[in-house]
């Protein structure tokens, strides 16, 4: 049966039947994508059910079923991912903002209350940890920076978008392009955490995501280790570094802290009750 003059509340449900077997929210992808097409919000799909679309807008809609059947992620598909209720555009440079990151971003404004600070976003990607926290307290001075230079325009993009371009983003190989006696009283940071091995990189979105921003040595830890090194170079006295990590290094990450000479260290769960923050403070 063709489905050119079906009404709205048919292509999703015939989205959600698609999608089924490649997305564990089928029916919501398939809302997004013809809300994407159609230029509205989600409510639009709520309060019109049986409105009809144009041909062309239907062969769009089409196109985009097609590309998420084959699993590539909504949000590359729209470009857009939303983060701490903010749209960030995203793009395969980059990896795709997640919910449980906004933990990291929960934690460090509820430790630091303060009005003026200075912290440093490490891999910052999109932008979303130091945007979202700049947006929280704008007298905030937020360094962000990341070594791919794609990332870093994309990025520079969202502070626009955002109207939050007093956030200093560049490129830099963590901390290789950071002035040499600067100090931060908060480091951030989401860097490549999972070990080359992990079946899960063949699954779901991340077989989309760029590599380089996913894998690292060490069973994972590599880039942890290093950041947390350098990080005590850079640290104000009694500042505080956040990992984001893995589920299951919790415990690897608050070893390598304390054996860093790190103090307090803790770990914090996510949304779904896994360890995933691993904070310390540098006390000289």
């Amino acid at each position: 049966m063709s489905l050119v003059n079906a009404p709205l509340a048919r292509l999703v449900e015939q989205g959600e039947v698609l999608l089924s077997e490649t997305s564990d929210s089928a029916k919501l992808d398939a809302q997004v994508l013809l809300c994407h097409v159609l230029g509205k919000e989600l409510s639009y799909l709520h309060t019109w059910p049986e409105k009809t679309i144009a041909d062309g807008v239907f062969g769009q809609y089409a196109r985009l079923l097609a590309r998420r059947q084959n699993g590539e992620p909504v949000a590359y598909i729209t470009g857009i991912r939303e983060f701490w209720s903010l749209p960030f555009r995203v793009s395969p440079a980059t990896l795709i903002p997640r919910p449980d990151t906004e933990v990291l971003v929960e934690l460090v404004l509820a430790e630091h209350t303060q009005e003026q600070l200075s912290c440093l976003d490490l891999g910052t990607g999109t932008g979303a940890i130091a945007l979202a926290l700049a947006s929280e307290q704008p007298g905030w001075q937020m360094d962000a920076l990341d070594f791919n230079p794609e990332a870093v325009a994309l990025a520079r993009e969202n502070a626009r978008q955002l109207k939050l371009e007093r956030v200093n983003i560049y490129q830099s190989d963590w901390f290789c392009q950071v002035p040499e006696g600067k100090k931060f009283e908060v480091i951030v940071s989401n860097p490549p955490y999972i070990d080359g091995e992990d079946k899960h990189l063949n699954e779901g979105d991340v077989r989309f995501e760029p590599e380089t921003a996913l894998v690292a040595a060490e069973n994972g830890l590599a880039d942890i280790i290093a950041i947390a090194d350098r990080a005590r170079d850079y640290l104000a006295a009694g500042g505080s570094l956040y990992f984001e990590h893995g589920f299951e290094q919790g415990a690897q990450v608050r070893q390598i802290l304390t054996g860093l000479g790190y103090s307090n260290a803790a770990t914090m769960k996510d949304y779904a009750g896994n360890d995933r923050i691993t904070r310390a403070n540098w006390i000289i």
